[in-house]
């Protein structure tokens, strides 16, 4: 639920007085979580921004930029630089964020690659059912379709 969701039901609970005074004296209302929701989107948007700003950049297996990168080493340094550590690895990166379903994908989300239970790549997702990634030898970090339906996603928090 976003925090623009939440507001009919605290104002219900609160009180049309309450809000009144509340809107009559320019206050604002707390809203629980929707700090956390609204970092996670900024902190997801700046990660996104980031990676895109490295189109062209070309593939190498375990570099971490700035100038090439492999798949982790991508998300890695992109949600560095929007402010969060995330481990090296696609499989140790698939560890760390809460795990959401394909439904609550948003744009900024990681994108999990997996055979089985073996996660091998991880991209950023950057909605319409793209993701920026870094492929592998011979490519640069580009804007691609999801190719698969054998993916996990998560929210970097």
């Amino acid at each position: 639920m976003t925090a623009l969701n939440r507001v009919p039901s605290l104002m219900a609970r609160a009180g049309t007085a309450s809000a009144l005074t509340l809107a009559a004296v320019g206050g604002s209302i707390v809203i629980p979580g929707a700090a956390n929701d609204a970092s996670a989107a900024t902190l997801a948007t700046k990660a996104l921004q980031i990676a895109a700003s490295k189109k062209g950049s070309p593939y190498q297996w375990g570099a971490t930029g700035p100038r090439r990168f492999d798949c982790s080493g991508l998300t890695l340094y992109s949600f560095k630089k929007a402010g969060k550590k995330l481990p090296r690895t696609a499989a140790q990166q698939y560890n760390k964020p809460r795990h959401i379903s394909a439904r609550s994908r948003r744009a900024g989300d990681l994108v999990f690659f997996h055979s089985g239970s073996n996660v091998y790549h991880v991209g950023i997702y950057a909605g319409s059912g793209k993701i920026w990634h870094a492929p592998h030898t011979g490519t640069v970090v580009k804007l691609e379709k999801i190719w698969t339906r054998s993916v996990w996603y998560g929210r970097v928090n």
